[in-house]
Parts: structure tokens; C-alpha cells; sequence
């Protein structure tokens, strides 16, 4: 009994396009007739309909959510059609030594609060003191160890006398180191006094003249 002929596999009468070369290159036929082109927005192929991974740099600030931002956006900008996607920026180099920048400020002093210059000034004064007998006692030990003393003494005792024995006036009476310091010390408690007076009575001028000029100005430099 005589059997069919068996079919080729290459010799099917179908006439749906194979399914690998639909829409490919806006070319695609059916039937032997071209079809629509491919949109120009549309995706390339092989892309799978996604858009490029958008790369952000360290400390850049990123888009809100739900921001469609393509890969090749600038920032805060229109996308460029055809450029590339952003790459991460370069850091940049550190500044070397005495290249800082340098900021000023200027500064207005409106007001001295005469408590605080009292309190200020009364401590500068005790110390400005204390510094005076100090020096007055080491000037003293000084010249009385050159023997200044005792020669101005015995020149002033025999300019002085008279017929009478010990007549002259004797220098020590005057310059002895118990005098001078008790002479020191009033000197130093007159300074501790006028001093914080004087001060605090300026604090209190210049609050009422900085009132109608607006007070010092200052400018402050910082070195970053």
C-alpha cells in the first residue's frame, strides 16, 4: 500500500512572520506587506524597556521620590538626547598648607557692662601693685648692696654738720627700706583705687557714647 509523502519541515504554508524578526528595524512585513514603524522613543532592542542606572556622586542631593530621572540628566537640567550617563566627579585635591581661605567679620562692641570692667579692672589694678612694691623693694636691696646709700649719707652728713657733733642729717632717716616700702604700699592701694574707678566711670561714658554712635567697630580674621 503506497504511503504519503512526508513534509519538509522548511516547506510550511504559514504566513505569520517568524516571531524573532517582528518589529525589528521598523522593517517588519506581514504577509509580504510593510508594517508601522517603530515609535522614536521606543526602546532599543535587547534593552527590555528599561532605562539607564543613574550614577550620583558622594554629597550630591538626590531627585524627590517617584522623580523619573534618566541616565544621561544633568543635574537640575534638561535630558540630553544621546549623552552619556553621569559618572561620579572626581574629588577634588586637597589644599595644600598656606593656602586656606581666610574669613572677616566685622564686629560692633555696643556695650561694656560696667560690673564685669569693675571686676576686670580691679584684679589688673591689685597686680599692677603688687608689681610696684616688688620692684621698689629690689631697687632698693640693689642700690643699698652698690653702697650707693651710705655714700650719699656721709657726703650729705658732712655738707650738713655743724659745730656740734652729729649735727647732719642723716639720709637713712629718710630713705630706709621700712619707709620706702610703707611709702610703696600706700602708693600701690592709691593705684588699686583710682584704677577701678576710672575704669568702671569709663565704662559708663562710652555705654552713653556708643548710644549715639553705634560703638568700635572690630573685623575678626579666621584661617579656615
Amino acid at each position: 500500500m503506497p504511503q504519503p509523502p512526508a513534509e519538509h519541515p522548511s516547506a510550511s504554508t504559514s504566513l505569520m512572520p517568524p516571531v524573532g524578526s517582528a518589529g525589528q528595524g521598523g522593517g517588519a512585513t506581514y504577509g509580504g506587506q510593510p508594517g508601522t514603524p517603530a515609535p522614536p522613543n521606543s526602546p532599543a532592542p535587547g534593552s527590555g524597556g528599561f532605562s539607564q542606572p543613574t550614577t550620583y556622586a558622594k554629597g550630591q542631593p538626590t531627585p524627590p521620590r517617584g522623580t523619573r530621572v534618566g541616565g544621561n540628566t544633568p543635574p537640575g537640567g534638561t535630558p540630553v538626547p544621546g549623552g552619556a550617563p553621569r559618572r561620579p566627579a572626581a574629588a577634588p585635591a586637597a589644599a595644600g598648607p598656606g593656602l586656606g581661605r581666610t574669613r572677616k567679620a566685622r564686629l560692633r562692641v555696643t556695650k561694656a557692662d560696667p560690673w564685669s570692667v569693675m571686676k576686670v579692672s580691679f584684679l589688673l589694678s591689685v597686680a599692677v601693685g603688687i608689681v610696684i612694691i616688688v620692684a621698689a623693694a629690689v631697687l632698693w636691696m640693689t642700690l643699698d648692696s652698690l653702697g650707693v646709700f651710705d655714700s650719699l649719707a656721709k657726703t650729705l652728713k658732712e655738707v650738713t654738720a655743724g659745730e656740734a657733733p652729729n649735727s647732719g642729717i642723716d639720709l637713712m632717716d629718710y630713705v630706709g627700706f621700712g619707709k620706702v616700702m610703707t611709702f610703696t604700699s600706700l602708693i600701690a592701694v592709691v593705684d588699686v583705687v583710682l584704677l577701678t574707678a576710672l575704669s568702671t566711670l569709663s565704662a559708663f561714658i562710652y555705654n552713653a557714647a556708643a548710644g549715639f554712635t553705634g560703638g568700635i567697630e572690630l573685623t575678626l580674621a579666621e584661617e579656615d
